[in-house]
């Protein structure tokens, strides 16, 4: 029988009953209500729901971005709550990657620089093999001496996803990764990220809003009104919208 322990260690980060409760009285707003979900390590699971539903809200607070009002929140087997603000920046730079919508690079940075950022932050050394595998599995082998503003939308967007894996951290989270690029490119970035998982052994959670997008996971959980509602594994694009519109969005 498999113990409490070693379940959890298969786990990347995980919630326990937790909530994020804004207001009081009659202007509260749930927009977590008592979740308890796992992320399994080297593993891509989609994160969907209505507006509302509180899948950015999930995201946020299991990235230790903000802080739960109920509930644990942990990243492998630390506790968020149970660090101070330093701490919880450390972890964050150390075994949290973040991929986000905009980018977010640094103009003046070339992209090498800008995937090598977070390590020189730390005052880590990278380890060469592992960075040029990664920038070998997104593409970005003749790009890396460009800024920013000598690249595509879809170039960039590699860029970010090569700064999330280069540190090799415990899990990315990503939101909305592919909201600013066309469907084509957008499908490049879900490839790449995919393939960081199964070649690379990396662990994404994707907040998306796209059931396309999420056919690229391994993995759907399903919310709203800030609950987890059901999952579906191996989805299919046009599972994850029929699922979608029976939720409401």
């Amino acid at each position: 029988m498999e113990t409490a322990s070693a379940a959890t260690s298969t786990l990347a980060a995980r919630t326990q009953n937790a909530s994020k409760i804004y207001g009081m009285g009659d202007t509260e707003v749930r927009a977590l209500d008592d979740v308890t979900v796992g992320f399994a390590r080297g593993a891509f699971t989609a994160i969907m729901g209505p507006s509302g539903s509180g899948k950015s809200t999930l995201m946020h607070t299991m990235a230790g971005l903000d802080p739960l009002t109920l509930g644990q929140s942990y990243i492998g087997d630390v506790e968020l709550s149970s660090l101070n603000e330093k701490e919880l920046t450390l972890l964050r730079r150390e075994q949290v990657g973040f991929i986000f919508q905009a980018f977010n690079l640094i103009p003046t940075l070339s992209a090498m620089e800008n995937i090598t950022l977070p390590m020189d932050l730390a005052k880590t050394k990278p380890d060469q093999a592992w960075v040029e595998n990664v920038i070998s599995t997104v593409g970005l082998a003749d790009r890396t001496s460009h800024r920013p503003d000598e690249l595509s939308g879809g170039q960039q967007q590699r860029v970010a996803v090569a700064r999330a894996l280069a540190s090799r951290p415990e899990i990315i989270f990503a939101d909305e990764p592919t909201g600013n690029l066309d469907s084509r490119t957008g499908g490049e970035i879900l490839d790449f990220m995919r393939s960081a998982v199964r070649e690379l052994g990396q662990t994404i959670v994707m907040v998306t809003h796209d059931a396309v997008a999420a056919s690229y996971s391994d993995r759907v959980v399903f919310l709203a009104d800030g609950k987890i509602v059901d999952e579906m594994h191996e989805p299919t694009a046009d599972a994850v919208f029929d699922h979608m519109k029976s939720l409401g969005d």
